[in-house]
């Protein structure tokens, strides 16, 4: 163990934070895209929930991760992490796409407003987090403190980039009515395939 400047841990923590909260912006925003209606409550616990996963991810690799990388070498060897992922997001994606394409074929009147459901924002926050695991192992060298301290600004960035994605989201949503459903599931497939490719390729 060593220890690192207070300077070195703040941009670790911000540089994480800012690469590993993309997927989870990007889905946000597809939340937001298929309820336009949603309540800043839920606006806030889903950044709050979406953050406290993306901490939590790397927080278990780093304490885990020589463990599960170096005794289940299958995990890496097969890309496990990311096919989880992919397979995830897909499957997410594929169902608003097609709830998305029944509504716009229902008289205006008859439409629905969507509501997210805890369950679906859980199985979201772990799809979109899973891949972090491994970036625990970047500071695997630190104290305890000092990844405390890295995993709390990962948590805040992607806490803040949530919050800004759902309203971008639901902006947008307003305009877009059913429309804006198809539109995320679509995101959430694509960023199923840039984890998949990402874990496998770089």
């Amino acid at each position: 163990m060593f220890l690192v400047s207070t300077g070195q841990l703040l941009l670790s923590g911000l540089l994480l934070g800012l690469g590993l909260t993309m997927d989870a912006a990007a889905v946000s925003m597809s939340n937001g895209l298929e309820e336009p209606n949603m309540k800043p409550m839920k606006i806030f616990y889903i950044a709050l929930l979406y953050g406290l996963f993306q901490g939590i991810m790397p927080l278990l690799g780093y304490f885990f991760g020589h463990v599960l990388f170096e005794n289940f070498t299958f995990i890496q060897e097969y890309h496990l992490i990311p096919i989880v992922a992919l397979i995830i997001l897909l499957i997410l994606g594929t169902k608003m796409i097609i709830d998305g394409i029944k509504e716009i074929k229902k008289p205006a009147e008859e439409r629905e407003i969507k509501k997210i459901g805890f369950k679906l924002l859980i199985i979201q926050a772990i799809a979109t987090s899973i891949d972090a695991l491994s970036t625990g192992l970047s500071f695997a060298d630190y104290q305890i403190y000092e990844a405390i301290i890295v995993v709390s600004l990962i948590t805040l960035v992607t806490f803040i980039a949530c919050i800004i994605s759902v309203l971008i989201g639901k902006k947008f949503g307003d305009k877009l009515g059913s429309k804006a459903v198809i539109i995320g599931g679509i995101i959430l497939i694509a960023i199923g395939i840039e984890i998949f490719v990402t874990g496998i390729w770089f």
